[in-house]
């Protein structure tokens, strides 16, 4: 992560707003958060300003949700910050940025989903409305959706960062779930719209289920086992089979596979991002780190099913 060098402050944004979209610059303003790529303000009621700042590549990621989200959004069964306005660079600020609606809801990496049948249900609802064949000129994803074989280094560089901190307690098991998942058969279907990016951060609950999925900076086409790794990493313990069965597209036994092997790149990633936080490195967040431990423990103790 490097920080922008400009400092995003509310003055910034509401000046942006008389600027680019005077309409909405005098609604309340207050910081929502700080994400991994842009900062998120909300504006009034209804609606947020976000704003790239902690990568480079957190600019083209928000014109490709000004472009593609629209579209979709209005087919999908949960909340999802839909573009409305984008904000152009200027003197003020070089950077592109946009206005989305508001979801409201907590992130599941501080408040996880508690009620097993209806988040499996809900998650299910969701992904099987957004795994549909995407059309031609639909972006590619940066390393999601692709063969999962491409992580391979990805994956024992994780694993070896991990367990030398000692935060892996079986690294033997996991290794297991990620060679049974690596082995599989790649995906020879149509590429599918997907998330990209279904880590307890990006889905938000309310009342122990979810309620809105957020950061649709990774939207891709590609293999569904990437957001099939979903119900391993954000749902109550054993609620994974539910998710199955209510998912309407009946993914195959090699998707299955691929799937965990997907959950397995993703908790590996997110054990270190929240091991960092705990210890104030950059770019660390502590709350990723509980839910990833959870992700691969269900996961080992559904080896070989």
């Amino acid at each position: 992560m490097t920080h922008t060098e400009i400092e995003i402050t509310a003055e910034l944004v509401r000046d942006l707003l008389r600027d680019q979209h005077p309409d909405l610059a005098d609604q309340p303003l207050k910081l929502g958060a700080r994400g991994w790529d842009n900062q998120l303000w909300r504006l009034g009621d209804d609606l947020a300003v976000r704003l790239p700042w902690a990568t480079q590549s957190a600019d083209e990621l928000l014109r490709k949700e000004h472009a593609w989200l629209p579209t979709l959004a209005p087919h999908l069964p949960l909340p999802v910050p839909v573009p409305q306005r984008l904000g152009e660079p200027s003197e003020r600020f070089p950077r592109p940025w946009i206005v989305t609606t508001w979801v409201p809801g907590e992130p599941a990496d501080r408040a996880p989903a508690t009620r097993p049948a209806e988040a499996a249900d809900t998650l299910a609802a969701f992904l099987t409305a957004l795994h549909r064949p995407a059309p031609d000129g639909a972006p590619v994803g940066r390393g999601r959706g692709g063969p999962l074989a491409d992580h391979a280094d990805g994956f024992a560089d994780g694993l070896a960062s991990a367990t030398e901190l000692g935060l892996i307690p079986d690294p033997d098991a996991v290794r297991a779930v990620w060679e049974d998942a690596a082995a599989a058969p790649d995906w020879a279907g149509p590429a599918l719209w997907l998330h990209g990016d279904l880590h307890p951060a990006n889905v938000l609950t309310a009342d122990g289920t979810f309620c809105g999925v957020i950061d649709f900076g990774d939207l891709c086409a590609g293999d569904p086992a990437c957001d099939l790794a979903a119900p391993w990493v954000l749902l109550p313990d054993g609620a994974a089979d539910r998710f199955y069965e209510a998912y309407q597209l009946t993914p195959d036994a090699a998707t299955l596979r691929r799937a965990r092997g997907w959950a397995v790149l993703r908790a590996l990633s997110c054990i270190l991002i929240g091991d960092a936080g705990v210890h104030g490195r950059p770019g660390g967040k502590p709350t990723w780190g509980p839910p990833a431990h959870a992700t691969l423990r269900r996961l080992i103790a559904t080896a070989g099913r």
